[in-house]
C-alpha cells in the first residue's frame, strides 16, 4: 500500500504555513517500509525548528525521535535517511515495536516555491536523492525540472509511478532515489441523491475521495440532506460527460431509476473510469444489461459494471451498504479481486 496524495496534504499545508509565519522547517518522509511498518511510502512528518509538528511517519512509534533528527537537520541543513527497525536496539528504545521496518528521509524546507508547486492539484512526482537530498519534478509530458537529473530509465519509472499514483523507492546509477507522487484527489460521482448515497458521500470524503452527487429532482438534492457535499442538480449523465471521468474515477449508480441510472452508466463505459458500479440485484441488473446492450458497440464493456454493488459484508442498512460500496470501491482501486455481493440490496 502505498500513501495517498491526500495523505501528505494536510502536512505540507502546515509546513508551508509555518514557513510564511517565518520559523525553520524540516519535512520528514517514509521512502522504504518493509513488514508491518504502520505508515506506507509517501507518508510526511513536518517538523518546525520549535519542536512542532504534525503528520504522521509511524502512527506515534518513532516520531519523537524523528521530531529530534529534523532539528538537527534544520541547524545543520544537511538530510539524514534514518532506518527503524525491530531488530534495531534503536527501535525498541524509540517504541517500534509492532514489527516491521522503516526508512525515513529528513530534509530541510529550503525551497518552498517548489513544494508550493507540489499542491497545485496538478499530477507531479518529486524525484529525490536521498543522499544530497536534491530534487527533479516531473509532470505528464514535460520534462524534468529542478538540480537533479535522473537516468533516463530512473525518469520513466517515476512517470509509471506517477499514473499509479505509487510513491516509491527506485535505484538510480547516481545512488538512491524517492519518487513521491502528487496527484489530484480521487473522484467519486453518484447518480441519485438517495438515502444510501448520504451515507455514501461522506465515508468516501473521509476516504479521499472528491464526491459528486447528482439528481435532478430537487426534493432530493438538497444542501439539509448533503451537508458540506458538492451537490448538483440536473440530468446524472450530462453532469457526468462534463466531468470527463478518467482513470482516477469511480463512477456509483444508485438512483434505482433507470433514466436517470442508464444514460450515466452508459457515460461511464465510455470513460476510462477504474470503477463503475450500480446497484439492484443480480434480476434487475440483467435487466439493466438488456437496455443498455443495445446502445454499446462492445457488449463485452458491460462486464465492467459491478452489479450487485459493493462486497458481500451481508449488511442491509444503508450505512452498512455503503461501507460495501466503498470498500470494493478502494479494491478496485488497488488492483484486488474483490466479488460483489450476490444479493447484496435485493431491490427488484
Amino acid at each position: 500500500m502505498a500513501a495517498t496524495s491526500g495523505d501528505g496534504d494536510d502536512a505540507l499545508a502546515r509546513a508551508l504555513a509555518w514557513v510564511d509565519e517565518g520559523r525553520a522547517v524540516a519535512i520528514a518522509t517514509v521512502v522504504n517500509t518493509w513488514g508491518s511498518s504502520p505508515r506506507p511510502p509517501g507518508s510526511l512528518l513536518a517538523v518546525s525548528g520549535d519542536g512542532a509538528f504534525f503528520g504522521s511517519v509511524s502512527g506515534g512509534c518513532i516520531e519523537t525521535d524523528v521530531v529530534e533528527k529534523a532539528q538537527a537537520v534544520i541547524a545543520g541543513g544537511r538530510p539524514l535517511l534514518l532506518d527503524y527497525g525491530v531488530s534495531d536496539k534503536q527501535a525498541w528504545d524509540v517504541g517500534l515495536a509492532c514489527g516491521g521496518e522503516i526508512r525515513v528521509f529528513v530534509e530541510r524546507l529550503d525551497d518552498p516555491a517548489m513544494w508550493r508547486g507540489l499542491r497545485d492539484r496538478r499530477p507531479a512526482a518529486l524525484v529525490t536523492d536521498l543522499v544530497a537530498g536534491r530534487h527533479a519534478v516531473l509532470r505528464p509530458g514535460a520534462a524534468a525540472d529542478g538540480d537533479l537529473a535522473p537516468a533516463a530509465d530512473t525518469l520513466t519509472q517515476a512517470r509509471e509511478a506517477l499514473l499509479r499514483d505509487r510513491s516509491t523507492p527506485l535505484d538510480d546509477p547516481a545512488g538512491p532515489v524517492f519518487v513521491r507522487t502528487f496527484n489530484p484527489p480521487l473522484r467519486m460521482f453518484i447518480v441519485g441523491a438517495v438515502h444510501i448515497a448520504q451515507e455514501l458521500a461522506p465515508m468516501a470524503a473521509r476516504a479521499g475521495f472528491a464526491v459528486t452527487v447528482a439528481d435532478p429532482r430537487d426534493s432530493y438534492a438538497t444542501e439539509e440532506r448533503f451537508p458540506g457535499v458538492h451537490v448538483v442538480r440536473g440530468l446524472p449523465d450530462g453532469i457526468l460527460e462534463q466531468m470527463a471521468p478518467d482513470h482516477r474515477t469511480a463512477v456509483v449508480a444508485l438512483s434505482h431509476n433507470t433514466m436517470f441510472d442508464d444514460p450515466a452508466l452508459l457515460v461511464a463505459l465510455d470513460s476510462d473510469a477504474f470503477y463503475i458500479g450500480a446497484l439492484g440485484s443480480r434480476r434487475t441488473h440483467a435487466k439493466r444489461l438488456d437496455r443498455l446492450r443495445v446502445s454499446v458497440e462492445d457488449e463485452s464493456a458491460l462486464g465492467r459494471i459491478h452489479a450487485p454493488i459493493g462486497l458481500d459484508l451481508g449488511g442491509r442498512e444503508a450505512a452498512e451498504v455503503a461501507v460495501a460500496i466503498l470498500a470494493e470501491v478502494i479494491a478496485a482501486r488497488h488492483g484486488k479481486d474483490a466479488r460483489a455481493a450476490d444479493d447484496l440490496r435485493a431491490i427488484a
